[in-house]
């Protein structure tokens, strides 16, 4: 017996228990629940450990693969500000991928890629879009950062959703320029989808001088809006204490200020928008806003909205030729500003780089 069913099982029988009885093991359920919650934290490191393995089989025909381990800003709140280490910069791991033909006395271009997920981490998911930027000829880094999952309980509750995760994010562009002499800081670009996709808005809004270029898959564009539509559970997400700590009928402005439809001002950098009609995850209406808050901004930006594409929420990181196409849109509108050193001009060429190995 696992100890999740326990807890339900001990739950279900303290309910039907007379009142005495429930409140003498109450105690005993409490700490049940604390040791299945360890012991998930667990799981997810180990399933990290494992998934890290699977990277290098991969993709390592293709790419040089690190983990780095790099600080961010320190957290938000410290429950014990005057405790020994508090204020201190919060660590996490980054992922640097390589291209293996890569010719250290020359320049590269580097893209930034963070995860999507309220709770999630970089994982060979994306094995195949890796394997596509790397055939480019792009430095990519995929920072794990506050709140990703697979690092443990800590980490995991150093969440700052849409807010100090988004500058561990450019702490991981900013660590790429300092310490690899190959990577152009003139032609830095920032991805991501859903989660991801919020983060990249933040970071070209709030550090708009250190990207050239963006794009934003099915982005995660208003919370406020976002909380209205999803069921209680997720709400209940964002509000307890380590995360944002209120609902947004408590602080609708913290809210709003985490939300990229609502900072479409700050809009300088050439940017790429998709988003899907069946996307069951990050409804279409939110991306909607976001667009025509940036078209009221006066804001100069590139966006499609796709009809039904099969897919929903995943529909352009699939391996169906029509996601293959529409990532290929993709890919170009990044080549425009980042003269990668190999441009992919046609569907058959990310074929080759996504399932075919080299030599092939």
């Amino acid at each position: 017996m696992t100890r999740s069913i326990a807890v339900i099982i001990m739950a279900a029988l303290l309910c039907a228990a007379p009142c005495a009885a429930r409140k003498a093991a109450e105690p005993a359920l409490e700490e049940l629940r604390k040791f299945d919650e360890n012991m998930g934290h667990r799981l997810d490191v180990l399933e990290k450990k494992i998934d890290d393995l699977l990277w290098f089989e991969r993709v390592d025909d293709v790419a040089s693969i690190d983990k780095v381990y790099i600080t961010g800003p320190p957290l938000r709140e410290e429950k014990n500000p005057t405790a020994q280490g508090a204020g201190n910069p919060v660590k996490f791991w980054a992922y640097v991928f390589v291209p293996r033909d890569t010719d250290m006395s020359k320049k590269y271009p580097l893209i930034v890629f963070p995860h999507g997920g309220v709770h999630a981490s970089f994982v060979t998911y994306y094995t195949h879009i890796i394997r596509e930027l790397m055939a480019q000829g792009y430095i990519v880094v995929a920072p794990e950062y506050r709140g990703s999952t697979g690092y443990g309980k800590s980490h995991y509750e150093k969440i700052d959703y849409g807010g100090l995760e988004t500058e561990d994010v450019w702490s991981s562009r900013n660590f790429m320029i300092d310490n690899y002499r190959f990577v152009d800081r003139k032609r830095v670009g920032i991805i991501g989808w859903s989660h991801g996709g919020l983060i990249a808005l933040h970071n070209i809004f709030n550090h708009p001088d250190d990207y050239v270029v963006a794009f934003a898959g099915v982005p995660v564009s208003d919370l406020i809006a976002r909380m209205g539509y999803k069921k209680q559970d997720y709400r209940d997400l964002y509000s307890v204490d380590y995360h944002i700590g209120k609902t947004a009928y408590e602080d609708v402005e913290e809210y709003r200020r985490r939300s990229p439809a609502w900072q479409a001002h700050k809009l300088s950098t050439p940017l790429l928008i998709h988003t899907n009609t069946t996307d069951a995850d990050v409804n279409v209406f939110e991306v909607e806003h976001l667009i025509k808050s940036l078209k009221a901004e006066g804001k100069k930006f590139e966006y499609e909205i796709y009809d039904a594409v099969p897919g929903g929420h995943s529909f352009d990181r699939m391996d169906t030729k029509e996601a293959r196409e529409i990532r290929l849109k993709i890919w170009k509108f990044l080549a425009r500003h980042l003269d990668p050193p190999v441009q992919f001009e046609t569907v058959d060429e990310i074929n080759r780089a996504s399932y075919e190995k080299p030599g092939e």
